[in-house]
């Protein structure tokens, strides 16, 4: 996938050429980068890394260790052409719950599954639910866990949970929770918070005699995603333990309520 930048245009010409020739068919012109760089109204979903937090260990001081099951595609800034650094990490985030919501309901033949949907989408369906203004439609908003909790059900039909921490101090208390929801129903949860308001994808958790993590995947990343090794070297995808969260930022993960279910194969 190309992420294509207007500098690009000058310092590498051919690359440009090729990215419009894939996605449009033709060379070139003005007209054709402002519609590329809007993002949205393609299919780009199969260039997406797929489950890149198995490139990376359990922090090594752990003995119990739960994570999302079945797969999901990593959304993160830019990743359809779309800028939406600085303000669309809760899209991303949300994305990415979708596309693991899409391949469990692919699986076992659900039919008529909405696509993933694009920032455009989003902003445009929180605003028919009546949960936003027109005005939040083409705006750079931010949106949380609620609103991602109303484009699940709205889209899919799934409903999902929030669970409230007043500080960053009280994620202590959920981590039987966690485990137990990675273990048992295995969807990925996205965390918002205010102080700390980086929207992020949480993939599992482990614990030790004395500390726990937090399988942070990270929409922030700017670039092609094509490499998880790299990503975890740039910490992207990270073990981040409880006591590094924020004391003075509320938390709120949004937790769908969709158990995974494994494939039947034939014996």
């Amino acid at each position: 996938m190309y992420v294509i930048h207007r500098t690009a245009l000058v310092n590498k010409p051919s690359i440009v050429q090729r990215a419009f020739i894939r996605h449009f068919g033709c060379k070139y012109s003005s007209h054709y980068l402002d519609l590329f760089c809007m993002g949205g109204g393609k299919n780009y979903t199969s260039e997406l890394l797929v489950s890149p937090h198995t490139c990376i260990d359990p922090p090594p001081d752990t003995s119990r260790v739960s994570l999302v099951q079945g797969d999901y595609l990593y959304y993160h800034y830019g990743c359809d052409a779309f800028d939406d650094r600085g303000w669309g990490c809760g899209y991303r985030t949300l994305m990415t719950l979708c596309s693991w919501v899409r391949l469990q309901q692919e699986q076992h033949g659900k039919p008529n599954i909405p696509p993933v949907p694009n920032i455009e989408q989003i902003q445009k369906t929180l605003v028919d639910l009546g949960d936003k203004p027109s005005s939040f439609a083409s705006s750079r908003e931010w949106i949380g866990s609620f609103e991602v909790c109303l484009i699940l059900d709205e889209l899919y039909g799934i409903s999902s949970k929030i669970i409230h921490m007043n500080s960053g101090t009280e994620l202590q208390n959920q981590v039987e929770m966690l485990h137990n929801h990675f273990e048992n129903s295995g969807s990925p949860i996205m965390m918002g918070g205010d102080t700390d308001a980086s929207s992020k994808g949480i993939m599992g958790i482990a614990t030790g005699a004395t500390k726990s993590y937090l399988l942070i995947v990270d929409p922030h990343f700017w670039g092609e995603g094509t490499d998880a090794d790299e990503l975890v070297s740039l910490d992207w995808i990270k073990w981040h333990a409880l006591e590094d969260f924020s004391p003075s930022s509320f938390y709120n993960l949004c937790v769908p309520q969709l158990r995974f279910k494994k494939t039947k194969t034939c014996s």
